[in-house]
């Protein structure tokens, strides 16, 4: 298919652009239906909604509030009141709100407060925050602060009008792609290059957009899906096309064709990916041992931009490596090509020298890592779930403001008041016993419908606080069992506060199900027991770790000033799930592209020290860039104005960075050392029954038709012979190295002092031979092997290397 794609670049090239405008055009017709489908079934909470969707149905909208406060005398005041009643009296009248509670009516007297400076009128929409057109709630905002005067300040707060709040979208996305193209461009050096990545990202994320706001026609897709595939799909998209092209300039550096290379290049670096993005959707669909409808459209919208940034990074990147050809390098890359001839195979460099620190002192690398990260995670100790309100907000937001106006006028407690639903029955004997109860500063119940009524309760603690948590559980624990009476206790509050616990209660489950499909794929693909379980392990320490950054920043309060992210609070209960599955699967990314490479080297020489070296010498660099890049992406989503991205992109990009930086790079390597051969022991019997799934195929396997020796047995054999100059004198300490097809070293020898040499061959087929000598400059030939040893002698001149025999 590489072939093909390279060779159809321009068929290719515009299926995607048809793809692109045709899923563009039908996205704008049709416009998105995003529907928070947000239910917790068999939970207290979700019983008081249901009777309070039965009984009050003009109430189950989005309800908002509007608070107005003034510097000196009273909100009751006639030069007040006659801007603010006629401002209310106009949102009640607009389409689409259903009910407006003002403090002038006859049973306002509770929305003024006790000094009488604040007050707040609530506006009742028809439909749930997410259903409120944008275009009402904005004309509520501007009815509403067009009543300000000095002296007389007018705030709105609620879930809809937080929506207006937010930043135009895709400036999260387009700031993580302005920095991943410094990125590449610095680990490029050429503007081709660098914008292969952007490219094939960039049509994989649109695509998964466009698809998704169709989908929402058919499915329950939440808001927030669009802006995890746009996390996700943003990183992977570019980290897979990223070491695809890496495998591919590799390879013509090192003397392939264009085309050769970029089919070896898909064929090796390409089956990586395709195993890794099959990772990656098998540990987003392990949300769905979660059983929340909520998590359903997220997994639908992630796995949908993963599969896509796989597909456009095995058909379209080969078709823009076609239309390239050589200037996928840079001009300096393809001078030096020419002068100098392919460069050898040997990884150098700050990669090869850390590689080899790392196998000197693996158990003081080990311990100090593993000392980082154990202190890193020690706040995950302290984690508390819950929920976001807008007290988190920005102190610049109207909704911060109208939070902290509401909190400073009725108690911190009015911002997440509780709803006790009771279904028939004496209410009376309920509220009093209700008002009794340590924690509660107010109750009123509102006139019963259809025989349901509804007892507003104002906490004294604010709705993030454990000891409003005790008074929900004392409530539904003591209070309304007590009674004898049918009641559910409700709310937002309560409704997190559920979601909490059932997240908590799931977990462990969930964290089962994605570590025990992560263990089983890498045991298939590795043949080994300890590397799936060294892996586990891994995501275990990198999953608490960035859990302990992300509690010590939004939960402690760490920097958020200096993010510019708002004000403290719990984790939101979501979060865990949705930051677990996508953390498994980029870890399982960097796993499978190290140790694939770690695994090929140990087939071809069974020495676990050298495999384990070259792997991180040969895949370092490529993994740090790549998760370079992924932190420059995962934090833009700061700027996305929603805590839960903000959260989201912060506590990837710390994933990512420990994961890349410490667990790669440092520990995994480490503790390979130490753990030797049996890193790639598999019991005999388990090896039998176990499939064969190759991550990446032997490069032999993949070569030009022409270079495959149809009777050879497979058995390994040599190529010896001399190294002379053109007047016969030999060449002592000539480096001589034999690579594969794909440019992988096999064997790296130095000629003695008659000129010989022996280099051993894994196989017949075609390879590379590459020679370097003091006084001449590099020289490569492509040699074929068969079944018998291969004498081949080297004649060195000023200008090539020739072939003698």
């Amino acid at each position: 298919m590489a072939r093909w794609c390279y060779r159809h670049r321009l068929v290719v090239l515009l299926l995607w652009v048809g793809a692109l405008l045709g899923l563009g055009f039908a996205g704008s017709a049709a416009g998105t239906n995003y529907a928070d489908t947000f239910t917790l079934p068999n939970t207290d909470s979700t019983r008081a909604y249901d009777l309070m969707e039965k009984a009050f149905p003009e109430r189950s909208g989005d309800t908002d509030t509007v608070v107005w406060k003034v510097d000196d005398g009273s909100v009751r005041d006639d030069s007040v009141r006659s801007r603010i009643e006629p401002a209310l009296e106009e949102i009640g009248r607009m389409k689409g709100v259903g009910d407006v509670s003002s403090p002038y009516a006859a049973q306002g007297a509770t929305q003024i407060s006790e000094n009488g400076r604040i007050a707040y009128a609530q506006v009742t929409f028809t439909e749930q925050a997410n259903g409120v057109p944008k275009e009402l709630v904005q004309d509520v905002v501007d009815t509403s602060q067009d009543a300000e005067r000095a002296g007389l300040q007018v705030e709105l707060g609620g879930q809809a009008i937080t929506r207006i709040q937010e930043p135009p979208t895709g400036i999260a996305e387009m700031v993580g792609i302005m920095a991943a193209a410094v990125v590449l461009f610095l680990a490029f050096g050429s503007l081709f290059a660098m914008l292969l990545p952007l490219v094939v990202a960039i049509a994989a994320l649109g695509t998964g957009l466009m698809a998704t706001s169709l989908l929402s026609h058919v499915t329950d897709v939440p808001e927030v899906a669009p802006l995890l595939g746009s996390l996700i799909g943003l990183g992977v998209g570019i980290d897979y096309a990223l070491f695809i092209v890496t495998r591919h300039r590799r390879g013509i550096l090192r003397g392939m064709k264009p085309e050769e290379s970029a089919v070896t290049a898909l064929n090796t670096s390409g089956r990586a990916v395709l195993f890794a993005g099959g990772t990656v959707c098998i540990a987003l669909a392990g949300m769905l041992v979660m059983n929340m409808r909520f998590l359903d459209g997220v997994v639908v919208a992630t796995s949908l931009t993963v599969v896509l940034s796989v597909l456009a990074a095995t058909t379209l990147l080969p078709a823009l490596l076609g239309l390239l050809g050589m200037r996928v390098l840079s001009r300096k890359q393809r001078r030096r090509l020419a002068e100098t001839g392919p460069e050898p195979a040997e990884a150098s460099g700050l990669a090869a020298r850390w590689s080899m620190y790392v196998q000197k002192r693996p158990r003081s690398i080990a311990a100090g890592a593993l000392v980082v990260m154990v202190i890193l995670a020690l706040p995950v100790l302290s984690i508390r779930l819950g929920a976001t309100d807008q007290g988190n907000h920005k102190d610049s937001t109207t909704t911060r403001q109208a939070y902290d106006l509401l909190a400073e006028g009725f108690g911190p407690g009015f911002n997440g008041p509780l709803q006790v639903v009771v279904d028939g029955g004496d209410t009376d004997a309920l509220v009093s016993t209700i008002r009794s109860t340590e924690g509660v500063a107010q109750v009123a119940a509102a006139p019963p419908s259809q025989g349901v009524t509804v007892i507003q309760v104002v906490p004294t603690t604010s709705p993030q606080s454990e000891k409003t948590d005790q008074l929900i559980d004392r409530l539904r624990d003591d209070v309304i069992p007590e009674s004898g009476t049918e009641a559910h206790v409700g709310g937002v509050t309560a409704v997190f506060k559920d979601f909490a616990a059932v997240t908590g209660d799931r977990l462990p489950y969930f964290v089962a199900a994605i570590i025990t499909l992560g263990f089983l794929l890498l045991m298939v693909a590795f043949r080994s027991l300890v590397v799936p379980l060294t892996a586990a392990l891994m995501n275990l320490i990198a999953a608490a770790a960035s859990f302990g950054v992300l509690v010590a920043i939004f939960q402690w309060g760490w920097g958020t000033e200096l993010l510019g992210i708002g004000k403290e609070g719990p984790i939101t209960a979501f979060l865990p799930v949705i930051m677990l599955s996508l953390l498994f699967g980029l870890s399982m990314d960097y796993q499978v592209f190290l140790v694939s490479r770690m695994h090929e080297e140990w087939v071809h020489t069974k020495d676990n020290a050298r495999a384990v070296r070259v792997g991180l010498a040969e895949t370092s660099r490529v993994i740090n860039c790549a998760a370079l890049i992924m932190i420059c992406v995962f934090s833009a989503f700061v700027l996305s104005g929603d805590m839960e991205g903000a959260m989201a992109g912060i506590g990837l990009a710390a994933a990512v960075a420990l994961d890349a930086f410490i667990l790669r790079t440092a520990l995994v390597p480490a503790a390979m050392h130490l753990l030797g051969n049996s890193n790639w022991w598999l019991p005999a019997g388990l090896e039998k029954r176990l499939p064969h799934l190759a991550v990446e195929p032997r490069e032999e396997e993949v070569s030009e038709p022409h270079a495959r020796v149809a009777d050879a047995d497979g058995g390994s054999t040599v190529i010896h012979g001399f190294v002379r100059t053109p007047d016969g004198a030999p060449v002592e300490g000539a480096a001589l190295t034999l690579l594969s097809k794909g440019g992988r070293q096999l064997d790296r020898v130095t000629s003695l002092a008659d000129g010989s040499y022996i280099v051993s061959v894994p196989s017949a087929g075609s390879y590379l031979l590459a020679v370097t000598a003091a006084e001449h400059p590099s020289r490569a030939r492509h040699v074929m092997v068969g079944a018998e040893p291969l004498v081949y002698d080297v004649e060195l001149a000023e200008d090539e290397v020739d072939a003698v025999n």
